[in-house]
C-alpha cells in the first residue's frame, strides 16, 4: 500500500472520529456532557495528545535520519567515484577509455535509479540490482601497470571501487527496516480517539468542521511524511541524484 493511500485512510479515520464525537454529542444523555465529564474527557485527551505528539515526533526524527543516511551515502559514493577518476588520471593516458567507461556506468546507474519516465521501474529495486562497481572492477583488472607507481594507483582505485560497492550494499540493507504495521495502526487509533474527544464537545457548525478537517489532514500529512522518508528512493519524496550527476559532469575533466 502506497504512502499516499495510507495518508488518505488515516485522514478519513481521524476525521471520522470528529463526526463520531459529534454524533455521540447528540445521542448521549445531557448529564454525560456536564462540566465534570467535560473536564475528565479533556484530561484524558490531553494525555492522549501528549502521547501521540511524542510518538509522532520520534517517528519523524527516525524517518529523517533514514532519509539523511541515504542522502549522505549517495554523496559519499559520488565523491569516491570522482576520487577514482582522479587516480586514473594520475595513472596515465592509457586509462582514458576506462574513465569514459566510468562516466557511462555512473550515468546508467542514475538513469536506472532515477528514471526520467515515470512508468519505468527505479528506486530501491534498481539499487539492489545495480552491479556497476563489479563491472568497473573488471575494467580495472584489464589494466597492466608498468611501474610501482601505477601498481599503487591501480590498487587504490580497486580498493575505492570496492568501497563504493560496500556503500551500495550497506544502503540496501539499511532500507530493509520498515515501520511495523501494528505501530501505524495504533497511532491512527490514538489520533482517532483524540479527535472523538474534540467532536464530543465541539459546536456543530461549518467553521468548526472545517478547522477540524484541516487538523486531521495536517496530522495525516505527518504520517505520510514519515512513510515517504522511510522510502527515500521511492514515492514522492526522493533523495537527490545531484551528487552523482555532478560526478558524471566532472569525470574525465
Amino acid at each position: 500500500m502506497s504512502s499516499l493511500t495510507i495518508g488518505f485512510i488515516s485522514a478519513g479515520c481521524i476525521f471520522g472520529g470528529v463526526l463520531l464525537g459529534m454524533f455521540l454529542q447528540r445521542v448521549l444523555p445531557q448529564h454525560h456532557l456536564a462540566s465534570d465529564s467535560k473536564d475528565t474527557v479533556k484530561l484524558g485527551a490531553g494525555m492522549l495528545a501528549t502521547l501521540t505528539a511524542l510518538v509522532l515526533g520520534l517517528l519523524v526524527s527516525s524517518a529523517k535520519g533514514s532519509f539523511d543516511g541515504m542522502n549522505a551515502g549517495i554523496a559519499q559514493a559520488g565523491a569516491k567515484v570522482l576520487l577514482v577518476d582522479h587516480i586514473l588520471a594520475d595513472y596515465g593516458p592509457e586509462t582514458k577509455e576506462v574513465r569514459e567507461q566510468l562516466r557511462h556506468i555512473v550515468a546508467s546507474v542514475i538513469e536506472r535509479i532515477w528514471p526520467e519516465k515515470k512508468s519505468a521501474s527505479g528506486g530501491l529495486r534498481a539499487l539492489e540490482s545495480v552491479d556497476a562497481a563489479k563491472t568497473f572492477q573488471v575494467k580495472l583488472h584489464e589494466l597492466t601497470p608498468k611501474n610501482d607507481l601505477q601498481k599503487s594507483l591501480l590498487a587504490q582505485a580497486s580498493q575505492i571501487s570496492g568501497d563504493v560497492l560496500q556503500t551500495r550494499l550497506l544502503l540496501v540493507e539499511q532500507q530493509q527496516n520498515e515501520l511495523p504495521s501494528i505501530f501505524l495502526v495504533l497511532l491512527i487509533f490514538w489520533l482517532t480517539g483524540l479527535f472523538i474527544s474534540f467532536g464530543l464537545f465541539a459546536p456543530r457548525n461549518g467553521t468548526v468542521l472545517a478547522v477540524l478537517l484541516i487538523c486531521a489532514l495536517s496530522v495525516s500529512s505527518a504520517i505520510f511524511l514519515v512513510l515517504e522518508m522511510n522510502r527515500p528512493l521511492d514515492g514522492f519524496i526522493k533523495v537527490s541524484s545531484a551528487p552523482l550527476r555532478k560526478a558524471v559532469e566532472l569525470i574525465s575533466k
